[in-house]
């Protein structure tokens, strides 16, 4: 089910799945949380392959609905759907809870995506080794002071665009980035 309305940023099913091919088998076990959840596609794809926990943010009771009855359709446990402003959640989210990876796609053209990597850079929620993801149209798209976060891979599809952010501080880890089967496909092809 999807949700009624323009208050949302659907995600197509390529982008899903080139999403979670990039992430692969680091879904398996983790820790996920969807900032401006709407339909709850992406956590519960997350669930389906395996995430532990998912945490869904959404603020739109409508959206929350249908998030609450497509978990219901798929059977899937290990989703928290909580019912509040996304900012409001990292303001007093607990710093003691970390999550692998931070799914960010907020309704478009509102500078949404930079006042989240905003308050994500000064709120430490993203775990050692985590990922954030930033769903975006490529307009939308310019540089951010985030001194705690780094840009680690970008992945455009038509009109929408994947930005990867890492923890500074995991810049060693850097050397080997995360590979998909995109990747390797480049890589067969320049052999």
């Amino acid at each position: 089910m999807s949700v009624p309305g323009e208050g949302t940023r659907p995600i197509t099913d390529r982008v899903k799945g080139s999403l979670f091919s990039i992430l692969g088998g680091g879904i398996e076990g983790c820790a996920f949380l969807d900032l401006f959840a709407g339909s709850g596609s992406v956590g519960i794809e997350a669930l389906s392959r395996g995430a532990e926990r998912v945490v869904m943010i959404e603020r739109a009771r409508k959206a929350i609905v249908v998030i609450k009855k497509n978990l219901e359709i798929t059977k899937l446990q290990g989703a928290e759907v909580i019912q509040t402003d996304a900012f409001r959640y990292l303001a007093h989210a607990d710093q003691e809870v970390l999550f692998d990876y931070i799914y960010v796609a907020p309704p478009q053209y509102e500078e949404l995506w930079a006042k989240a990597l905003l308050a994500l850079n000064d709120q430490p929620l993203l775990a050692p080794d985590g990922r954030i993801i930033v769903q975006i149209h490529p307009k939308e798209y310019h540089p951010l002071n985030i001194p705690n976060l780094t840009l680690v891979r970008e992945r455009s599809y038509g009109s929408t665009v994947l930005h990867f952010y890492a923890r500074r501080d995991d810049m060693g880890d850097l050397a080997a980035p995360i590979r998909d089967a995109e990747d390797a496909d480049d890589m067969e092809d320049e052999e």
